[in-house]
């Protein structure tokens, strides 16, 4: 039983209790009353009972009225900007969606949250300027309306920029929801697949912190603002990181969470409070918690509440009710919710229904929102916070026509009645013939009524317009090839047997020595380092912790032992790929965001990149992140311990789905070289709208010197490796294609079938079968659009031009990989590939099992050779034979 729900057997002595409590708060402070009963739970404590605690407080406002802070400015005209804006927002959309049905759109969503925009362009959101860099705002996805039809009073948009709402083709439309990609001047950040922003929000805070500490960046008092929804709570990223937050110190960092308590279908907590679920949750989290519940109108009524029982009617009911008690109007509500208790009806027994259906949801209401972005603002200390704000779904829209109904967030159309009603009540200056006529107008006050002046004045104190992103920015000069960080791995291994994955930590160690590049490296892992090799930079580069390290490491006499550092360069992130790549697009991004261009490298286990988070590094394609992700142990066959759920078999298939991500598989160190110093000369120097995926492997072998002029074939994505001797005699000829550790197996291939089978072969050396399939598209395209001009054919096709025999190219990935390059190899064409589960095996064993060791490339050449007519059947089922190779095992796919 609650401590409320339980019969007071003592009024008087329970009185002097509270009014002791009183006197202690009101002489000594908050602190002093909070140390009296931390010591009162110790002494519960220490005779084994459990003193009484609840992460959840009453459903009322955290700040008390003779507490808020009082909000600076006119009321009146922000209310007639707020009212222009709302309208517009609608008529956007509407108009839009007159031109072309379809198209869709949000009304109810911005209806709901303007006042917390509003507040927040009015007087906190601080836009870059000479004094100072601007805060970040992470805006919610289905507000666009609202913000465009901010910056079309702004001037910043044009009338005939909002009726391309939606409208994107032609390139010159306004994008559906927050895109930097679409409109790179406008949009910070990409936030509607929900659940990204608030968790991106996080990471940027702490990164922002990490910068700082490294003095990379002066944090000052910038924030990141990141406005959610209540329903959008239940994706796991949105709150997957709070302990982050309050771990690190994130002072830095405020939610803002809009809690209409409906999501797309109907309620969010229909039988509970979603407010108090959430309060719960962050406040265990150890965040700062601003419930901003209930408006000023309200606020007599609490007063007057003596016994409690309005604020006990207020934490009793749940979210449904709170949902009619909008959609149902006044006399509904005095009858279920007031009606309930005689004292609750006694208190607004002199109210009309009217009067009751006024009485506002603290999220509309603009003073208590001030006082709570001013509380985050100025008092949060180093913990970050977040303000529950208590809405309406479709505020203004009336009932019937979207306020607080089950289908509001499809709402795009209102008609002729609701549109007026929704004029009367925010008092926008429109006709009913402009109404009524069809062709919704735009409404913008001219440029020198005091709301306009107002306008613009409360931007120009803030430093400027927001939302707007930073597209230039400082040119880095990258070394060449001939570099000692490059050359150590173009000249080969020599003698030493070493893995793709140690050769990338050799030229990561050599960058960050670097004079000019090295502070800007930020090395970002999961919880891998030591099975990347990467332990040996814990001692040299530090892992950043914000507040160092408290304690003796158990390895501190080894010679890499782990330390943590406040200036520590390294990111490590725990178990958490959604975490640490959400690190990676803040430091591949803090060009735009912190003009400072960071050099980020996000390494992992490559079967959880983009199948665990996916909807990430799509994200990170919109942001026009610029940063290297390097997927370590890759291969289906290559990480052979692990099995099924580690062994990475399509990372690369998954990657060429992102338009702006150059993906690489290879083999030797010198192609790695070759590829991390064009892929920084393009997005540093060259500033191409590009981001790298590398895979790397932890097999050890020999790595050859660079072939000489090889360079421009692996950028491109193949290169002759080797070309096979003729014997004494003609001998059939067989193109061999490879890539990662699987050209080993071809290169093996090459040798069995010179020696036992007198079949000549050349080795191709193909660094990304991606790369090829994005030319020759593009060569297509041209072909058809201008179909007379000549052109180069794409560069697999010049390769392979002219050269005898049939083509077999082999990889550790699924056979769909080699496969997309199909229609420009000029000869017949067979793949290999690992298609299926994964296994636990010996590497020999799973190339084996999968079908793609030396001896099934060799069977591949041969078979094909003998499609051809160039050898005879029998030798096939010879070498079948030879290598014991059964016609009847089990197939991988499907085993």
């Amino acid at each position: 039983m609650s401590l409320e729900a339980r019969e007071d057997l003592d009024p008087t002595e329970t009185q002097e209790w509270l009014e002791s409590l009183a006197s202690v708060l009101d002489r000594e402070g908050e602190e002093r009353a909070q140390y009296l009963l931390t010591r009162l739970a110790d002494r519960l404590r220490r005779d084994g009972k459990i003193p009484p605690f609840s992460v959840n407080t009453p459903h009322r406002n955290t700040i008390p009225v003779h507490r808020e802070a009082k909000m600076p400015g006119d009321m009146f005209l922000e209310r007639k900007i707020r009212s222009a804006i709302r309208w517009n927002a609608v008529a956007q959309v509407l108009r839009a969606n007159k031109k072309h049905k379809g198209l869709g759109g949000h009304i109810a969503s911005y209806q709901s949250c303007a006042t917390l925009y509003e507040t927040g362009f009015n007087h906190f959101f601080r836009a870059d300027s000479d004094e100072q860099k601007g805060d970040l705002v992470y805006i919610q996805g289905h507000v666009t309306p609202g913000i465009y039809a901010r910056s079309y009073l702004e001037g910043r948009l044009t009338e005939e920029q909002m009726d391309g709402f939606r409208q994107e083709a032609e390139g010159t439309g306004l994008s559906s929801y927050p895109h930097p990609y679409l409109m790179p001047e406008y949009w910070q950040f990409p936030t509607v697949s929900m659940g990204l922003g608030p968790i991106q929000a996080i990471y940027q805070a702490h990164v922002m912190k990490y910068m700082h500490a490294r003095e990379l960046s002066d944090m000052g008092d910038r924030k990141v603002w990141a406005f959610l929804g209540d329903g959008e709570c239940d994706e796991p990223e949105s709150l997957g990181a709070l302990h982050l937050a309050s771990r690190e110190k994130l002072g830095n960092l405020i939610f803002v969470i809009n809690c209409n308590l409906q999501r797309l279908d109907g309620p969010v907590r229909g039988n509970s409070s979603i407010m108090d679920e959430l309060e719960g949750v962050f406040r265990g989290a150890g965040w700062n918690v601003i419930k901003v519940v209930w408006g000023g109108l309200w606020d007599p009524l609490l007063e007057r509440d003596s016994k409690g029982m309005l604020q006990r009617r207020m934490d009793e009911a749940v979210d449904g009710e709170y949902q009619n008690y909008k959609a149902q109007g006044g006399a509904y509500t005095r009858e279920h919710f007031f009606g309930k208790y005689d004292e609750t009806r006694k208190l607004v027994e002199d109210y009309t229904d009217e009067d009751i259906f006024r009485l506002n949801r603290g999220g509309h209401d603009p003073q208590k929102v001030y006082a709570a972005y001013h509380e985050a603002f100025h008092n949060a200390g180093d913990r970050p916070t977040v303000i529950l704000a208590h809405t309406v779904k479709g505020y203004g829209m009336g009932g019937g026509s979207g306020e607080a109904d089950m289908e509001a967030h499809q709402i795009k159309s209102m008609d002729v009645d609701a549109l007026k009603a929704f004029r009367d009540r925010f008092g926008v200056p429109i006709s009913d013939k402009q109404i009524e006529d069809g062709n919704i107008p735009y409404y913008k006050p001219e440029d020198d009524t005091p709301e306009m002046k107002y306008l613009h004045l409360q931007r120009e104190r803030l430093g400027g317009y927001l939302p707007s992103r930073r597209t230039d920015f400082e040119q880095l000069d990258i070394p060449g090839l001939d570099d000692k960080m490059f050359a150590t791995q173009t000249k080969g291994s020599g003698d030493r047997e070493v893995s793709t994955t140690m050769s990338f930590v050799r030229v990561l160690g050599g960058l960050v020595k670097n004079k000019q590049l090295g502070s800007r490296v930020v090395p970002i892992i999961p919880d891998e380092a030591r099975t990347f090799g990467m332990e040996g930079m814990f001692r040299q580069l530090g892992i950043y912790a914000a507040e160092g390290q408290k304690y003796e490491p158990v390895d501190a006499g080894q010679i890499m032992y782990y330390r943590e550092d406040q200036k520590g360069q390294i990111l490590e992130e725990g178990i958490t790929e959604a975490g640490s790549i959400s690190a990676w697009l803040a430091a591949a991004t803090s060009y735009a965001n912190h003009d400072l261009t960071l050099i980020p490298f996000y390494i992992y286990y490559s079967m959880f990149g983009y199948q665990r988070v996916g909807d990430l590094v799509w994200a990170a394609g919109d942001l026009q992140a610029r940063g290297f992700m390097i997927g370590g142990t890759a291969g289906r066959t290559t990480i052979n311990g692990e099995g099924l759920q580690h062994q990475d078999g399509h990372s690369h298939v998954l990657m060429s789905t992102v338009p702006s991500c150059r993906s690489y598989d290879p083999c030797y160190g010198h192609e790695l070289a070759v590829i991390l110093q064009d892929g920084m000369k393009r997005m540093y120097q060259d500033r191409e709208n590009c981001f790298y995926y590398l895979t790397v492997m932890n097999e050890n072998y020999h790595h050859p010197e660079m072939p000489e002029g090889s360079e421009e074939g692996i950028i491109r994505g193949m290169y002759l490796l080797s070309e096979g001797k003729a014997g004494g005699k003609k001998s059939p000829r067989v193109q061999l294609m490879g890539s990662g550790t699987i050209l080993r197996e071809v290169e093996a291939a090459a040798e069995l079938l010179a020696e036992n089978h007198n079949v000549i072969a050349d080795v191709w050396s193909v660094t990304s079968f991606n790369e090829l399939r994005r030319e020759a598209l593009e060569y297509d395209r041209q072909q058809f659009l201008v179909p007379d001009e000549k052109r180069e054919k794409p560069w697999v096709t010049q390769q392979l031009e002219g050269r005898e025999g049939p083509v077999i190219a082999s990889t550790d990935y699924m056979k769909l990989y080699a496969d997309q390059i199909r229609a420009w190899v000029p000869q017949h064409f067979y793949v290999l590939g690992t298609d299926g589960f994964g296994r636990s095996d010996t590497r020999e064993a799973l190339r084996r099992f999968f079908e793609v060791d030396r001896y099934f490339v060799t069977v591949q050449a041969l078979r094909a050779l003998a499609e051809r007519g160039e050898i005879e059947a029998k030798v096939v089922t010879d070498a079948m034979k030879k290598y014991d190779i059964d016609p009847a095992r089990p197939n991988p796919l499907v085993s």
